[in-house]
């Protein structure tokens, strides 16, 4: 398929506004608490990663419009798609788990990058009720359970 150029798009562009909009502003809620505990990956790269999972999400959507305007019947596989994206998102987020002397650190970090990630390829997807749930439940994991280990733990005696 040779790229064709279009500036128009089969999405309206509020639409198009509206569903990067929303990624960029979940994926920010979770890298929130990353950015409060000066965590590596932070407010802006779980905003990214979100962003960047919508747009994939949505150019695929373009794609499959495009193709199937021009060629007809056309067999779509989102999986493909969700593929590609977790795949790129955990090499981001291994990125971010280190190996050290006290164990391993990073995985929360890794594991919200992820999160982030879904978060953006529902927004992408139009789906912004699973978007929402997926958000308040990392906020909740992210922020309440925090909490509740820190209860668990007690009084550090370092």
């Amino acid at each position: 398929m040779v790229f064709s150029g279009h500036l128009a798009t089969h999405t309206p562009v509020l639409e198009l506004i509206l569903r990067m909009g929303m990624a960029l502003i979940f994926g920010g809620i979770i890298g929130l608490e990353r950015e409060l505990k000066h965590r590596p990956a932070g407010l802006r790269t779980n905003m990214m990663v979100a962003l960047a999972a919508a747009t994939f999400t949505l150019l695929a959507g373009e794609l499959i419009s495009e193709s199937a305007q021009s060629v007809g019947l056309i067999k779509i596989d989102p999986l493909r798609l969700m593929n590609a994206v977790i795949t790129g998102v955990a090499f981001l987020g291994a990125g971010a788990i280190i190996r050290g002397g006290e164990g391993v650190t990073g995985l929360t970090t890794g594991a919200s990058l992820w999160m982030s990630g879904a978060v953006g390829v529902a927004c992408g997807g139009g789906y912004y009720v699973i978007a929402v749930l997926a958000t308040v439940f990392a906020v909740l994991v992210l922020y309440v359970i925090s909490l509740l280990e820190r209860r668990l733990r007690g009084p550090r005696s370092d």
